[in-house]
């Protein structure tokens, strides 16, 4: 079993599948989307943004979310035999939605790429042994459902409007500044 499930089940219990892992940074332990999950939302925005009504390069998106352009081919192949999105060969070609922004769920992005958000095996269809007895049960019920409710009202349009408005502002609100710094930091160290 790989050493990130371990830790989570030690913690909690369970294991944490899919497109949330458990991490550990120094001593502490997060939850986190899989690289997957969080290329693809990044690409899908950066698209939407940039498309114009008109198809975009996978190279181009690649190189604006720094994202190797390989592995988000792959993603993009399999969003598009999903049917979010369509693409188009040639020279002048590049993909792009297949319907409109707000009418693609993140739920639905992620269902495509295999990666939905589980919370302990007592979340799915394999269900779980101790669930009769487990003090966790019911905790991992309600954020499960707490998630899957953010991510099936939350559309491509939403995070979309949100980064184009983050571009625009000039004063980024003290969370997201904080996050940066700590990167940036721990770059230079």
């Amino acid at each position: 079993m790989p050493k990130q499930n371990l830790i989570l089940m030690n913690f909690v219990g369970y294991d944490i599948l899919s497109a949330v892992k458990i991490s550990q940074k120094g001593d502490k332990n997060f939850v986190r989307l899989s690289t997957t999950a969080r290329y693809s939302l990044r690409a899908l925005s950066d698209l939407c943004a940039c498309s114009g009504g008109g198809p975009v390069s996978v190279s181009d998106i690649a190189v604006r979310q720094n994202i190797p352009v390989n592995y988000l081919e792959q993603l993009f192949g399999k969003l598009r035999r999903s049917g979010i999105l369509e693409s188009v060969r040639g020279a002048q070609g590049g993909y792009f939605l297949a319907r409109s922004a707000s009418q693609i769920t993140i739920a639905e992005i992620l269902q495509a790429l295999g990666e939905p958000f589980i919370f302990g095996s007592c979340q799915t269809d394999k269900g779980c042994e101790n669930a009769v007895t487990c003090p966790t049960f019911n905790l991992w019920r309600r954020v499960k459902g707490s998630v899957d409710e953010i991510l099936s009202t939350t559309t491509l349009e939403d995070i979309t409007g949100e980064s184009l408005s983050l571009l625009e502002s000039h004063d980024p609100d003290p969370q997201r500044q904080e996050a940066m710094n700590k990167a940036l930091k721990s770059k230079g160290e």
